[in-house]
């Protein structure tokens, strides 16, 4: 079982989530603002952290970036905002997953799930993985660095993950669903995460979806990466 620390400032929602996640035996801690969340991370390991983006000291967004500088555990966003440019900022502040309230404690499980799942298959690794080359992308599975032609990429956690397993398979179509479940660890889920975080990549590999050099989306299908020149997606 996991160790847990909510981050809700609502009393009622707290005290949901406690009894919930202790009744499927997990280990809880909570507070009710960003700063007590900073305290205990810097002190106390964890396994997943459950970040509220309503808190009374801090934005939630602004909480995810200080919590992303002191440590790199896995957090799961709740946040009545669903918006599209909303999700794309939480992601970008270093969100691995986000639940929109009002939401069931079925779908708090499922989620949770995955994202201990990838955390802890990650840790699990056996022999370290050779360095991938595919044209000038280099990817270094055991260090998690990756380089384009010679220069150092400053990827998130997800975005190295996304690369390296697009990178093992060059040239080869990968369909969406594939990467929810290897990637992302999740069985369902929408496009927008994939999409996002395959924007950000491009804007780091100096690429754009009209006109691209290592990844390639073919509408329907999947995403590839190839080396420049290798071929256009059909």
């Amino acid at each position: 079982m996991a160790s847990v620390l909510v981050v809700e400032d609502d009393q009622f929602v707290r005290s949901a989530l406690i009894r919930h996640l202790t009744d499927a035996s997990h280990t809880v801690r909570s507070v009710g603002t960003a700063l007590e969340a900073l305290r205990e991370v810097a002190h106390l390991r964890f396994d997943v952290v459950i970040l509220d983006l309503g808190l009374p000291d801090l934005d939630g967004s602004e909480a995810l970036k200080m919590l992303r500088g002191i440590t790199d555990v896995p957090v799961i966003v709740a946040t009545a905002r669903d918006d599209e440019t909303e999700v794309v900022r939480l992601l970008n502040a270093g969100a691995d997953d986000y639940l929109t309230k009002p939401f069931s404690v079925e779908h708090l499980s499922a989620r949770m799930a995955a994202v201990l799942r990838r955390a802890r298959s990650g840790a699990a690794e056996g022999e370290p993985s050779p360095v991938i080359r595919v044209g000038g992308l280099t990817v270094d599975p055991l260090r998690r660095q990756a380089e384009l032609d010679g220069a150092r990429l400053d990827l998130t956690r997800r975005e190295f993950d996304l690369l390296a397993f697009l990178a093992r398979r060059p040239g080869v179509v990968v369909p969406r669903k594939e990467l929810l479940a290897e990637v992302w660890q999740q069985s369902y889920g929408d496009d927008q995460t994939i999409d996002v975080h395959l924007s950000w990549l491009r804007r780091k590999l100096g690429e754009t979806a009209a006109n691209p050099r290592y990844l390639h989306t073919l509408r329907g299908v999947g995403v590839k990466l190839e080396p420049p020149g290798a071929g256009a997606p059909r």
